[in-house]
């Protein structure tokens, strides 16, 4: 792999610049999840710097999940992997293969945007950054199951740009390409309105579930979804122990 090392013009020290520079080519999808992260000679050989700097650096990304570490092998870009919590990260596609139920994807709209308010207060993101804007249904055992509303900030995922989301569902592109450290869900209930009756094929004004989520890396944002599922189709298990810990 021919990579350059950059000009280090930041005041930055020089393992959290290096750090810097090593996590842009994970978050670019330049380095997607398993490939091999230069050994660290490489890297000392790269930056001109000792041993101990580039570890750092290593370890400081290691400790963000970002990658991961084996003695002799190296080390590796982390595969992502959807947190032990009371409500999962779900890959709706993969649940329903599972489940031996028939999945169907239908991409409804799809635009390339500099964020308005309205976009930069759901993705908390500045008003202007580039974000891509997806409406999609997901369909189960050929009826709908669920209307997707979700915008994907380009700052930290500028490959999303190209990504084919025709027949790929986004939530399973991003959990197999993109890390991330920390997510939030907000659930309510809704009415349907003359949209979502009309993406679900159920009457207006019927109960739903609607689920918000947003997820990060670090401080940056990755996504936010809105999912609406007739109430009657769909319901949320949580598990929990007397510790308090829920899985």
């Amino acid at each position: 792999m021919n990579m350059r090392a950059p000009r280090m013009r930041s005041v930055l020290p020089r393992y959290a610049a290096i750090r810097r520079d090593l996590e842009r080519a994970i978050l670019s999808g330049r380095w997607p999840p398993g490939h091999k992260v230069p050994s660290e000679h490489e890297l000392v050989a790269r930056y001109g710097c000792a041993r101990m700097t580039v570890n750092k650096a290593l370890s400081e990304l290691a400790a963000a999940g970002l990658i991961v570490r084996h003695r002799r092998a190296g080390s590796f870009v982390a595969t992502p992997t959807t947190e032990e919590s009371i409500l999962e990260i779900h890959d709706l596609e993969a649940e329903a293969k599972r489940d031996g139920k028939v999945y169907r994807f239908e991409l409804t709209a799809r635009a390339l945007r500099k964020a308005m308010a309205a976009d930069a207060e759901r993705l908390d993101v500045a008003k202007g950054v580039p974000i891509l804007a997806l409406g999609s249904i997901h369909h189960v055992a050929g009826a709908p199951f669920a209307a997707e509303d979700r915008l994907i900030n380009l700052a930290t995922v500028p490959v999303a740009a190209e990504a084919d989301f025709s027949t790929k569902p986004p939530g399973s592109w991003l959990l197999a390409q993109m890390p991330w450290s920390r997510a939030r869900h907000r659930i309510s209930a809704v009415n349907a309105d003359a949209r979502t009756a009309r993406c679900l094929k159920i009457a207006r004004g019927t109960a739903c579930l609607m689920v918000e989520r947003e997820t990060w890396l670090q401080d940056e944002p990755i996504t936010q979804v809105t999912l609406t599922y007739p109430g009657e189709r769909h319901h949320l298990l949580a598990h929990f122990s007397p510790a308090g810990r829920g899985r």
